[in-house]
C-alpha cells in the first residue's frame, strides 16, 4: 500500500463520521416532540352522610317534630269539635222532617250539605298548612345542615359526597354522620317553626283578605 492511499483512509473516515453526524443532527431538530403526560387527577375522596339519620335525630328537627304535634293536636280537636256540631245539627234536622215542608227541608238540607263541604275543606286546608310548615322548618335544618358537610368535606379534601340511602354496601371510616350531628346541634340547637295559616272555606288566604277589603273601602276616582 502506497504511502498516499494510506493517508486518504482516516480523512474519508472522518468526513463520513461528520456527514452522518449531520444527518442525525437534523432528524433530531425534524422529530416530532413528545405528547405531554396527562395532568395528575388528584386521589378520590368520598364521605358519606345520613340525611335521613340528621332530620330524625337532630335537636332542631326532634323540636320541629314536637311543634308539628301539638298543632296536629290543637287541629284536631277543633275539627272534633266542629264534626259533633254538624252531627247534632242533622239530627235536629232529621226530627224536623215531619213537620216541615218540603221547600222548607229541602233548604236546611241544602244548607246543612253546605257546612259539611266547608269542614271537608276546613280539614283539607289545615293538613296542607302543616304539611307546608313543616316542610319549611326542614329547609333551614338542611341549609345549615348543607353548609356543615361542605366545611368537613373542604377539611378531609374531600371531592365526593353520598347520602347514606344511595349506597348498599361501604366502608364506615367514611361515615361522618355523627360529625355533621355534633356540628349541627351545636349551630341550629333550637327551631320555632313558622306555622302557615290555612286558608279558610271562602278560599283566600287570611294575609290576602286586608288587602282585599282595603281594595274594595278605596274610593274609586272620578273621570274628569
Amino acid at each position: 500500500m502506497s504511502p498516499r492511499r494510506a493517508g486518504f483512509a482516516p480523512l474519508g473516515l472522518t468526513l463520513l463520521v461528520l456527514l452522518l453526524g449531520g444527518v442525525g443532527a437534523a432528524w433530531a431538530q425534524q422529530a416530532p416532540p413528545a405528547p405531554a403526560s396527562p395532568p395528575t387527577q388528584p386521589p378520590l375522596t368520598i364521605m358519606v352522610v345520613d340525611v335521613q339519620a340528621l332530620l330524625q335525630n337532630s335537636k332542631s328537627a326532634k323540636m320541629v317534630r314536637q311543634q308539628i304535634e301539638q298543632k296536629r293536636a290543637e287541629y284536631a280537636k277543633e275539627i272534633s269539635h266542629q264534626e259533633e256540631t254538624l252531627r247534632q245539627e242533622r239530627d235536629a234536622l232529621q226530627r224536623q222532617q215531619a213537620s216541615l215542608s218540603a221547600d222548607a227541608l229541602s233548604q236546611k238540607g241544602r244548607e246543612f250539605q253546605q257546612k259539611v263541604n266547608d269542614l271537608d275543606r276546613n280539614v283539607q286546608s289545615k293538613r296542607q298548612a302543616l304539611e307546608r310548615s313543616n316542610a319549611e322548618a326542614l329547609e333551614k335544618i338542611q341549609e345549615v345542615m348543607l353548609k356543615i358537610i361542605t366545611d368537613i368535606a373542604k377539611d378531609r379534601k374531600a371531592n365526593m359526597v353520598f347520602q347514606r340511602s344511595e349506597l348498599v354496601l361501604f366502608d364506615q371510616n367514611y361515615d361522618v354522620t355523627d360529625e355533621v350531628l355534633q356540628k349541627l346541634d351545636e349551630q341550629l340547637p333550637t327551631l320555632t317553626v313558622n306555622f302557615v295559616a290555612p286558608t279558610p272555606p271562602g278560599g283566600q288566604s287570611p294575609a290576602a283578605q286586608p288587602a282585599a277589603a282595603a281594595a274594595d273601602q278605596a274610593p274609586s276616582k272620578k273621570k274628569k
